[in-house]
């Protein structure tokens, strides 16, 4: 296991794991030096992007926070093997996420603890694909400009799609999906633009078929069973993001049969509200993120509680 120079008060460390296919995955986490975390936080990093770099500083804000943050490389991005960019299949990538996610929240000193999930982009329909396979597993998600639906403006004409879900099957590698340059449409601050492209583990290029056909399987899907989301969540959306579908998140707020919801729409910020905005707009949407999760992790040990309620609950029924 690697560890990295420190980062003030904040200990990171990383790590490979193997999958049940195989694949050597790339692993880190982040946690308080000096404190015992909050809760657990578990991110999901969007298409084309990696966690150790591009989301490195929402990590430490969110230590600096008291919380403990993992992330996970999926298959085919970032220090993950799998060709750079192929999503071959979109469950076995939650396969993947949800194995190493439950195995960090099942080790001894974290089983009181609150676990919540954040995605941004594709990284939120992961979220929202972990909650569905283990419903009642989760405390909460942060649901950052989520993959409900891919924007118009970055979907081809359903004539295009229909050719390129075939050849998906034929060619799954190439790079021939028509559409505009995500990095230029995704991060308004031009500098982070440029880091982004300078990153070795991003991927750069045209979307791959299989690639492109598994994100439009999957956000179509997620999209027609938005009742079904029933976690606690935040979902942020920038007014001006032209990658995903702000109407959807809308949608899923006014839809989920949660209780407790939470929407934040930000006028004129874009796609990127993690990392891709000026210094002021990106303080506001993490106020808004700690404050959240803050409220929600102030429960004392509500898990174990939850836990054992459900335990009486189902031997009461036996």
């Amino acid at each position: 296991m690697a560890q990295a120079p420190d980062l003030g008060g904040v200990k990171y460390e990383e790590d490979y794991i193997v999958n049940s296919r195989g694949l050597k995955l790339f692993t880190c986490k982040w946690i308080p030096e000096n404190q015992e975390p909050k809760a657990l936080i578990f991110l999901c990093h969007g298409y084309a992007m990696e966690c150790s770099i591009t989301m490195n500083s929402t990590a430490t804000r969110l230590v600096k926070a008291g919380f403990a943050v993992y992330g996970i490389d999926y298959e085919g991005h970032g220090k993950s093997a799998g060709l750079q960019g192929l999503v071959k299949i979109f469950d076995n990538v939650v396969d993947d996420c949800s194995d190493h996610f439950t195995t960090i929240c099942e080790k001894k000193e974290n089983k009181g603890k609150m676990r919540y999930l954040l995605g941004e982009s594709m990284g939120g329909a992961m979220c929202l694909l972990l909650h569905r396979k283990k419903p009642d597993y989760w405390d909460g998600a942060v649901l950052v400009a989520p993959m409900c639906k891919i924007a118009d403006d970055m979907k081809p004409s359903p004539i295009v799609i229909s050719i390129l879900t075939r050849l998906s099957t034929i060619i799954p590698t190439w790079k021939i999906i028509p559409g505009q340059d995500i990095i230029d449409l995704a991060f308004k601050e031009p500098e982070i633009r440029e880091q982004v492209r300078a990153n070795p583990y991003c991927y750069k290029g045209k979307t791959r078929l299989r690639t492109g056909y598994e994100l439009l399987r999957i956000s179509t899907d997620i999209e027609k069973r938005l009742q079904e989301v029933s976690l606690p969540f935040l979902v942020l959306h920038g007014e001006e993001d032209r990658v995903t579908d702000k109407a959807v998140s809308q949608q899923l707020h006014e839809l989920a049969s949660s209780t407790d919801k939470t929407i934040k729409m930000y006028p004129e910020m874009w796609h990127g509200l993690l990392y891709g905005e000026p210094q002021q707009n990106l303080d506001i949407v993490y106020a808004d993120i700690i404050s959240w999760l803050e409220k929600r992790s102030n429960l004392g040990n509500s898990r174990l509680e939850r836990e054992h309620k459900h335990e009486n609950d189902r031997s009461l029924k036996d």
